[in-house]
């Protein structure tokens, strides 16, 4: 049994013993090392100077964000005020009673928050995490490459058409790659990607009964498709790249497409990008994710009051307005995909010429579960056990993608790993 659920019980008695202050000199902030939170660490020195409050930033890789938090929040360790979590963890956290329930005032504005992303930090109606950005994920690719080599992207293009696309664009001599995709193992990173591909070619992670389908038809045609694109037209060491890693290729002028995040969008500096809905092996739902980096508080926080202060503000319209008037960033750096309210902003809609697309994508990802996917989750399957699941099926993803070994060695290890974790937590 993982972490998680060997924990649950003792936090949850845990958390119904501790106090909560009233008030907090200080308070420790886990976050992921992205942009959006780089740039919070800044705007947030006028909520500090304001209350008198010193704000500690802990900024941690994803994978190691998501293991430290996990650790730490499960065991009732105290390290932290504030984490960085998402839509795998708030509803099951917040079941288990290993993160406080959020209540806001009027002013906060709740009901323009997107319904798919409060839906997704919530559990049975209740907010448990607030989304400081939430994000599908999309095509975003150099029209001027793509022009230049007489292609073009469609939205909710066939993947034949887009590894087409990639070796028109790729010229490895001129150091441009037809296309950057996610190959780092976790959860989270590689398998974000790979599960919506794996979607899309009408596949899922377990069946009716929870029983892993890494073995199926469809999990061995997209790993094979996915291998062979990055293989032959991704950069050198795409087994070791995640989002911050082909972000920095993307703004070198090094490749030619990217499908990731599309919160992405902000934070692309190179001139003709365009944008297009996620492609799809003939299967659309779950083509695209969905996700938010949420803020939440541990169980039991002696600063919990302070915490969900800083929360409300830092989730607010009024921040948006705060990073949109700060002098180093502006309406292209808000962080996006969390309120309605953003995108009637004429000035964001000037500024974010991807705002369309976002948009788009997020209200066309598919989380609820149906006859082929009979789970909650788009990249990620919404159970306790997935963190454990993913993370073995990533590993052996990326030995597939470096060589180490083939497609078919790869998926049977993982069927192996993953069939052994749900059986030890009693699915079958």
């Amino acid at each position: 049994m993982n972490l998680v659920c060997k924990t649950a019980l003792a936090l949850t008695l845990g958390a119904a013993t501790a106090t909560t202050a009233s008030a907090a000199d200080e308070l420790t902030i886990a976050i992921v090392n992205n942009g959006h939170m780089i740039n919070m660490q800044k705007v947030a020195g006028a909520y500090a100077a304001r209350t008198g409050i010193k704000l500690n930033w802990v900024s941690l890789e994803e994978g190691v964000l998501r293991e430290q938090v996990t650790s730490d929040t499960a065991t009732g360790g105290g390290q932290y005020d504030i984490i960085n979590i998402g839509m795998q963890e708030a509803p099951i956290w917040g079941a288990a009673g290993w993160i406080e329930p959020l209540n806001f005032g009027d002013d906060y504005d709740l009901d323009d928050m997107l319904p798919a992303i409060r839906n997704g930090l919530s559990h049975e109606g209740q907010l448990y995490a607030a989304p400081f950005y939430g994000e599908s994920s999309m095509v975003m690719y150099r029209k001027d490459l793509a022009d230049a080599a007489g292609v073009s992207i469609k939205d909710n293009d066939s993947w034949d058409n887009i590894k087409a696309a990639a070796e028109a664009m790729h010229k490895p001599d001129e150091g441009v790659y037809g296309a950057c995709l996610r190959g780092k193992p976790g959860w989270g990173d590689n398998m974000a990607f790979i599960t919506t591909m794996v979607n899309s070619f009408g596949g899922a992670w377990f069946d009716k009964d929870m029983k892993p389908q890494l073995e199926s038809q469809e999990w061995k045609d997209a790993i094979n498709f996915y291998v062979d694109l990055l293989g032959n037209y991704g950069p050198p060491g795409s087994e070791g790249n995640s989002f911050n890693e082909i972000l920095a290729l993307y703004n070198e002028g090094k490749c030619g497409m990217w499908i990731d995040a599309t919160i992405a969008a902000s934070f692309l500096e190179v001139e003709g990008v365009a944008y297009a809905q996620s492609p799809n092996a003939g299967n659309p739902v779950g083509a695209n994710w969905l996700w938010a980096w949420a803020m939440a508080v541990p169980a039991g926080s002696p600063n919990s009051e302070e915490s969900m202060k800083f929360i409300e503000w830092a989730t607010s319209k009024d921040y948006i307005k705060a990073v949109a008037d700060h002098p180093e960033f502006g309406w292209g750096s808000v962080p996006t995909g969390t309120r309605a309210s953003t995108y009637a902003y004429p000035e964001f809609q000037e500024a974010a010429g991807f705002a369309a697309a976002e948009m788009a994508a997020i209200e066309s990802a598919a989380p609820e579960a149906t006859d082929l996917k009979p789970y909650v989750g788009v990249q990620f399957a919404a159970i306790p056990e997935f963190p454990e699941v993913g993370g073995a099926v990533a590993q052996e993803m990326a030995a597939a993608l470096s060589g180490a070994k083939s497609v078919d060695e790869a998926l049977a290890a993982a069927q192996e790993a993953a069939d052994a974790i749900m059986q030890e937590a009693g699915y079958y």
